[in-house]
């Protein structure tokens, strides 16, 4: 009897279960109390303000980013805008710019959870997410894990509750790399309370998406917040940063939230595209409805677009400039997100994105690829040159490939149809060769062709071969 490579893909599943049979009732099969249903039944799409605005962002800027996003990239499925970190500092800023000439603090209100900046949002969050909402698309924060340090200093109520901020502090668990806060001992009586007041005071002002960072080594408080959101009855997407994810031990925690970060930053530099490969082949396997592995933003177009030139000693991720990416090397980042099935967050600057960049960005295969919501799998590996596969969800023989050249040379290199993964299995399980012909159609190249052999890729150094497949049948 003749099966089909696709139902191999099944026995992959089943024996992923069988590796990880810790997580085969809770995470596979989503129980309650996991992340939001229904909120992300496929990748996430949307801008964040932090490659192309760091902490810097105005409300000027982003109420004309909102309209750009609602004309220029919503048609495509873009909907989430979201305001990185910055948006609650109090701060005194350099004439003539957003940058920081003196930082005050955190602006607090009496309960020590955030009030907008009076630099940067004048008018308020509720007033840029009204915008959004009337825009016809969806507003998110970011915010970090713990309670602020000037409110345990100060020692403010917890609202609603007769406890106060020391009661509930950990100050021993504090975050590497920003002093702002202290984490929250979720043993202590009003710890849960904080969080519910956080998450209400966020969803008062209209936020449907939160990005909560320092969150993935500590799954008390990444619990804490999931509860905040159901116990306030909240429709709100929670996405967890920051990334370096290192162990699947914490999984059914992380599987509380609808994104996980699995990447350090990612800047556009070669190296970051070689995070990508590992962090994709690494948790290959644990998408799903509902829940996205993530590999950050995309930093196409302006970058890090407000800092002054009179600001010394920066190092060179955080310099204004024009993306550092080639156009092969581009390619390469969108097609292992589209493949990886990854949340398409666009990092570069909206106001004066580059025409090439766009193009990109709207690509409707690639966007096609990306939303089917299946992770794809290496099935081919030569020294640096790789085939990575996507199977459609829907239709057996039907998906894409990416062949990707992960050297400074240009490849030209002859495949097999069995190199590029279209397979099947015959008798006692053998895997064989497919014997049908596939159509093929080079996205990036706007070409197409038959393969019933071998075929000859030119493959750029650091580029990419990104093609849409379909096998032609016997009865077609």
């Amino acid at each position: 009897m003749k099966k089909s490579r696709f139902t191999f893909n099944v026995f992959l599943l089943i024996l992923f279960v069988m590796i990880y049979p810790p997580l085969r009732s809770q995470e596979l099969n989503g129980k309650k109390g996991g992340a939001i249903s229904g909120l992300a039944p496929t990748p996430p799409l949307g801008y964040n303000s932090f490659d192309s605005y760091l902490v810097f962002l105005d409300e000027e800027k982003a109420n004309a980013m909102i309209d750009i996003m609602a004309e220029k990239y919503k048609p495509f499925g873009y909907e989430y805008f979201v305001v990185d970190a910055g948006w609650y500092n109090n701060v005194e800023l350099y004439k003539g710019t957003n940058y920081p000439k003196k930082k005050l603090g955190l602006t607090l209100d009496g309960y020590g959870l955030p009030e907008p900046s009076k630099a940067y949002f004048p008018s308020g969050i509720k007033a840029l997410a009204d915008h959004a909402h009337e825009k016809g698309l969806k507003f998110g924060v970011w915010i970090i894990r713990g309670i602020p340090k000037s409110a345990v200093e100060k020692n403010l109520p917890i609202k609603g509750t007769p406890y106060r901020a020391r009661d509930i502090a950990d100050t021993t668990s504090i975050c590497v790399w920003s002093d702002k806060n202290y984490g929250v001992d979720m043993s202590k009586p009003g710890a849960q309370e904080y969080y519910n007041s956080l998450i209400d005071k966020l969803a008062s002002w209209g936020v449907d998406y939160i990005k909560v960072d320092d969150m993935v080594p500590n799954p008390k408080e990444i619990v804490a917040i999931a509860k905040a959101i159901e116990n306030g009855g909240h429709k709100m997407m929670y996405s967890l940063s920051p990334g370096g994810v290192n162990t699947r031990v914490d999984l059914p925690y992380y599987k509380k939230a609808n994104m996980l970060r699995i990447t350090s930053d990612i800047w556009d530099n070669q190296l970051s595209i070689e995070k990508g490969f590992y962090a994709w082949e690494k948790f290959s396997g644990l998408e799903g409805k509902d829940f996205w592995p993530d590999l950050d933003m995309i930093p196409f177009g302006r970058l890090c677009i407000e800092i002054p030139d009179f600001v010394e000693d920066v190092p060179e991720e955080g310099r204004n400039r024009q993306s550092h990416f080639t156009q092969d090397q581009m390619k390469t980042f969108l097609t292992q997100r589209a493949l990886a099935a990854s949340p398409l967050f666009i990092g570069g600057d909206l106001l004066t994105m580059d025409d090439f960049s766009y193009s990109l960005l709207t690509n409707k295969e690639m966007l096609a690829c990306n939303q089917n919501g299946v992770m794809g799998v290496n099935v081919y590996r030569a020294g640096n040159l790789e085939v990575w596969l996507t199977s459609d969800k829907d239709e057996p023989g039907k998906g894409w490939i990416g062949i990707f050249n992960r050297t400074t040379t240009d490849r030209n290199v002859k495949l097999s149809k069995y190199d590029l993964g279209f397979t099947e299995i015959v008798d006692s399980y053998n895997v064989v060769e497919n014997k049908n012909a596939f159509k093929m159609k080079d996205i990036w190249g706007d070409s197409e062709f038959i393969i019933d052999g071998y075929h000859q890729f030119l493959v750029p150094a650091n580029g990419v071969v990104f093609i849409e497949f379909t096998e032609i049948t016997a009865n077609k």
